[in-house]
């Protein structure tokens, strides 16, 4: 990947603006803001399917006997306990306990293949790699080597039954397959960001022109096709879903975030930044903690301070615009007194109202 003027440039960088795309940089990476209108690509995401550019991600591979004791030893999750063929969710935290990366960990057959993010990968594998001492591991990097493509909403699962003859219904979450999608391979996983099973495909880059065009006549099925991140962004905003390097990163630990349940193995075993996550987790608390929010009128701007009774209590990390509920809505962090739903709090162009996610 080539650092361009609007964001890392990706495998369909250039077929995404020669086909009209309006460009914007997500995740650090030259991403599409829509394909001509964010309303109807949204309506894809809720109504029938998606196809998504998914290729803001690094890709890392981990060889070697040491590589699961090596990665279980500085990952929050739990790695050992991976069945093959599935995946977890896990942070690498520094030993003050604050996110570094959220990394995705695949366990296949000869290797542990992680995800995560180009725009940290040049900090990533190096803060990574420091770790390697005494153990059996070789890291790779093959960020260039893959794409990610992916079909999302409630016809999903349909639209991909009809391209690979496979039920991602009865596939559990994260889990992987080989498949082959008219003579082009690559890995599918299941994901279920909201409440209807979505796929990935995970592919080289070389065929993801390919791929993308195949994907894209399968969405056109269902009166369907791409979306841009604009959609995507007020999707996962009402999905109460937070972006790594948008609502949470180096400047929280995982209570902040509200990643406890889902980031974390608490029987695993010793990890980087163990001890603060478990002094935390004894004290029962922290002082303040990620909320979804919704906004009167406008949309303040990221960053922008969160009052209450003229004093400070959080801020704004994103926001959108939900067509379904007609509001502006958000993403922030308030002082725990001010994190319950319906709590009111001010910012510079209006009042907002802490939220429960998901809205739909």
């Amino acid at each position: 990947m080539d650092e361009a003027k609007n964001g890392i440039a990706t495998a369909l960088s250039e077929t995404h603006r020669s086909n009209g795309a309006a460009p914007g940089v997500w995740f650090g990476c030259e991403l599409p803001d829509d394909f001509g209108d964010w309303k109807r690509e949204y309506r894809y995401l809720h109504e029938s399917v998606a196809l998504l550019d998914k290729n803001y991600r690094a890709y890392l591979k981990f060889t070697g006997p040491d590589r699961v004791r090596y990665l279980n030893a500085i990952l929050t999750n739990d790695i050992k306990g991976l069945k093959e063929n599935h995946a977890n969710v896990s942070l690498f935290l520094n030993p003050q306990g604050h996110i570094q990366a959220e990394i995705e960990t695949h366990a296949l057959a000869d290797q542990l293949f992680c995800v995560s993010y180009a725009m940290i990968r040049e900090h990533l594998i190096p803060a990574m790699d420091k770790y390697i001492i005494m153990d059996d591991v070789t890291l790779e990097d093959q960020t260039a080597e893959f794409s990610t493509l992916a079909l999302e909403g409630p016809k999903a699962a349909a639209a991909v039954s009809e391209l690979t003859g496979l039920d991602l219904n009865a596939m559990e979450e994260l889990e992987t397959r080989n498949i082959s999608i008219k003579g082009i391979e690559c890995w599918m996983v299941r994901r279920t960001p909201g409440r209807h099973a979505s796929a990935e495909f995970l592919g080289h880059t070389k065929n993801s022109l390919a791929l993308w065009g195949i994907l894209e006549e399968a969405a056109s099925k269902y009166g369907a096709g791409a979306a841009g991140y604009k959609a995507l962004n007020s999707v996962r905003l009402e999905q109460g879903i937070p972006w790594f390097g948008y609502d949470f990163g180096e400047k929280q630990i995982p209570h902040e975030a509200g990643l406890q349940d889902s980031h974390i193995s608490y029987t695993k075993g010793c990890y980087t930044g163990q001890e603060i996550v478990e002094r935390v987790r004894s004290r029962g608390q922290v002082n303040r903690v990620r909320v979804s929010l919704q906004f009167e009128g406008e949309a303040p701007q990221v960053n922008t301070p969160l009052m209450s009774d003229g004093k400070e209590v959080g801020y704004v990390t994103r926001t959108g615009f939900s067509p379904s509920i007609g509001a502006n809505i958000g993403m922030g962090y308030a002082r725990r007194e001010k994190a319950s739903a319906d709590c009111k709090v001010e910012t510079r162009t209006g009042r907002a109202m802490v939220i429960t996610t998901p809205l739909l």
